[in-house]
């Protein structure tokens, strides 16, 4: 089934959390922006419903049940709502409603919402990005979310999110793990993470170690997460420091990333260092533990 294809069962099923936690008043302001978003042909009604839903509908958390969840899972594979609230699921269910079969016209409305809404109505919809159609059209909306300062916003398309995972290019994704660095936000909820490693990915991690040791700045251990499968023989005496490290968390990387690799020099200098290698394996420390 394609995306085209899902948008009335992913409009039901939003529509259907919305209606379990709130009032008959507000369900009826719902509906009402839903029927005038459908009608509309320019993008006024979608403007204003999404500027409105946090004043109408409140701001409190989504928690989806258990039922909700598989519910999520089985409408859309890889939907985590970890972290949504009413308002923002309202604002996904308008941005999708929008949607009237012309995949360029749902994208260049989103824009106009970009280009005028505040903050936290980008923070919402780009949180809706897998619930789209068009999802072609929107990687050049979900590239400039990333490039925001803003950590909210880049953690909106970069956290929890099977967008990326599906849409980016092998350059876009390597420029969003790497920006997860530039301010200091962390890879573990990046769906994906593992899977998409790659050479130039590891390469350009591994200057960016040089460049922060070089300035006297530590890197967050879970740098060497995106390494360990693609280092090099060059590498290994970075990485060799990383795992004489005095900081726990980061020699305990340095380990978990050296026995991904093949390399027998890798497996060699994790000889040498045994008592870190027992510690990872006695306290069962994984990269989910690591970013912690």
């Amino acid at each position: 089934m394609s995306q085209v294809d899902d948008v009335p069962a992913r409009i039901a099923m939003l529509r259907g959390w919305l209606e379990r936690r709130v009032s008959a008043e507000q369900l009826l302001w719902i509906d009402q922006r839903l029927s005038a978003i459908s009608s509309e042909p320019r993008q006024r009604e979608l403007s204003l419903a999404v500027a409105l839903a946090p004043r109408k509908l409140g701001k409190a958390d989504l928690e989806l049940s258990a039922d909700e969840r598989a519910e999520a899972e089985r409408v859309r594979a890889g939907l985590d709502t970890t972290g949504w609230s009413v308002d923002q699921t309202a604002r996904i269910l308008f941005a999708l409603a929008s949607y009237k079969g012309d995949a360029a016209a749902f994208a260049s409305g989103l824009d106009f919402i970009f280009q005028s809404g505040e903050i936290s109505e980008h923070i919402a919809l780009l949180r809706g990005l897998p619930l789209y159609p068009a999802s072609k059209q929107l990687v050049p909306r979900a590239a400039e979310g990333l490039r925001s300062a803003m950590g909210p916003v880049f953690e909106s398309v970069a956290h929890r999110n099977p967008f990326p995972k599906e849409e980016f290019n092998e350059a876009q994704w390597n420029q969003m793990v790497l920006k997860a660095f530039f301010i200091e936000s962390v890879l573990a909820p990046i769906q994906g993470i593992d899977e998409r490693r790659n050479p130039d990915l590891a390469s350009t991690l591994i200057d960016y170690v040089h460049e922060r040791w070089a300035a006297g700045r530590a890197v967050s251990p879970e740098i060497w997460r995106c390494i360990g499968p693609y280092v090099r023989e060059q590498d290994l005496a970075t990485l060799v420091k990383a795992l004489r490290s005095n900081t726990e968390m980061e020699a305990n990387a340095a380990a978990l990333s050296l026995s991904e690799s093949t390399l027998p020099a890798a497996q060699q200098a994790l000889k040498q260092h045994s008592a870190v290698v027992d510690r990872v394996a006695n306290q069962r420390i994984t990269w989910n533990s690591i970013c912690r």
